[in-house]
């Protein structure tokens, strides 16, 4: 499928504007209340059906767009469909069903969000907007992020682009760098909450994977899908974080 073209992010500073589309009354009012607290976005339009969202979208621009799935006139595919080849909004799909996942993020979308969800679940996904469209500058001279792992009496200072995977044991953890592996007095969750800016992201409740090193993933018609590390090792996916997986893939598209 070809990559979607997706509008310049606006000026800094300047609050993300985001159009709602959905046939559900209750749930437009739900998500506009939900967006109203934020500060930093400004909803500038709704739509009861697929025909609305596209008009709405070409007329006020939104930069992100709450998409549902199944809507009158056209779905929410059809209206990505239709508003091809124009630059798009990026796209955060959130409906009741959820079978449609891997579907939405094959055509770009940053999130994928089953109702009911929760507060922290929206939350994360407009954080991930955010990162998107409104991305803190870099600081000039930053050394790169590492930790610091503790063998006896020596501590030794591992960069993070330079970790392959994060293997939990019990209580603590295996850093693979490589051909080396630190043991590190820390749980694979707080791990995975300071690391999923980085470009990390869990795959199985035992596994954390440094996306800058995958090589490949396969999905098999049958089966369980496997993460291909540049350095040969091959790691399970769980069913259940295989969404969350397929969005990193595709956010780095």
């Amino acid at each position: 499928m070809a990559e979607a073209v997706h509008r310049a992010p606006g000026a800094p500073g300047a609050p993300i504007r985001v159009l709602i589309a959905d046939d559900e009354p209750l749930a437009r009012r739900g998500l506009g209340r939900m967006l109203g607290g934020q500060a930093d976005f400004v909803v500038v339009g709704e739509s009861r059906t697929g025909g609305d969202a596209v008009r709405a979208i070409r007329a006020a621009r939104p930069e992100l767009v709450l998409l549902d799935v199944k809507m009158p006139e056209l779905d929410g595919f059809e209206v990505l469909r239709a508003l091809a080849p124009d630059p798009q909004p990026l796209v955060v799909f959130i409906t009741a069903f959820d079978d449609y996942a891997v579907r939405a993020f094959e055509v770009h979308a940053i999130d994928y969000l089953v109702k009911p969800f929760s507060d922290r679940r929206f939350a994360d996904m407009l954080a991930r907007a955010r990162r998107q469209l409104r991305p803190a500058p870099a600081a000039h001279g930053d050394p790169a992020p590492s930790l610091i792992v503790t063998t006896g009496r020596r501590s030794v200072v591992v960069p993070i682009p330079e970790i392959d995977w994060i293997e939990a044991q019990d209580y603590c953890v295996l850093v693979h760098t490589g051909a080396v592996s630190h043991l590190l007095r820390e749980s694979i969750r707080t791990l995975a909450d300071r690391l999923a800016l980085l470009g990390f992201v869990r795959v199985h409740r035992s596994a954390l994977v440094n996306l800058a090193r995958v090589r490949e993933l396969r999905r098999p018609a049958q089966g369980e899908w496997l993460l291909v590390l540049d350095g040969g090792a091959e790691l399970p996916v769980s069913r259940r974080l295989r969404p969350a997986v397929t969005r990193h893939f595709a956010t780095r598209a």
